[in-house]
């Protein structure tokens, strides 16, 4: 039985509006992401390029902040791979919803798996977010242990 009624129609976009908030949300983490991916490379380019005008003593520190922004670099793509995984899964659910009422499907386990891989996506993106924020800590406090001696 196809969709013949607004009122039908009705149910089916208060149900897509949750992911479509968090298509949303998701678009504000990811700008969030990739501007620290581009601090992060712009930094690293900064310590690289200028790595023959500092004297020996400040090559061992720079090549310690450049290992951790290396790290902090595949952190944060990964997080923002994840972060766009679940805005996929966004998007299928959306697309699934639609569908499986026009067409008159039942998928509640394969709606039900998508939504769960979207917020294990979610989840594990911002632990790698976090991770990031941890080792830019990491890297302030290098910076900061030179600037003692």
């Amino acid at each position: 039985m196809l969709i013949t009624t607004f009122r039908e129609l009705v149910p089916i976009l208060q149900t897509a509006i949750g992911p479509m908030i968090l298509i949303s949300g998701l678009g504000l983490l990811l700008l969030t992401m990739t501007n620290r991916l581009g601090r992060i490379i712009d930094r690293s380019r900064s310590l690289i390029d200028n790595l023959e005008s500092f004297p020996d003593l400040h090559i061992q520190r720079i090549n310690e902040e450049v290992a951790i922004l290396w790290t902090r670099a595949r952190y944060i793509r990964t997080a923002i791979l994840l972060a766009t995984m679940t805005c996929l899964g966004a998007s299928l659910l959306i697309i699934m919803l639609f569908l499986s009422a026009l067409v008159n499907l039942d998928l509640p386990l394969v709606l039900s798996a998508i939504f769960i891989l979207s917020m294990l996506c979610l989840s594990s993106s911002l632990v790698f977010f976090v991770l990031d924020v941890n080792l830019t800590l990491a890297a302030l406090k290098i910076e900061m242990r030179s600037h003692k001696h």
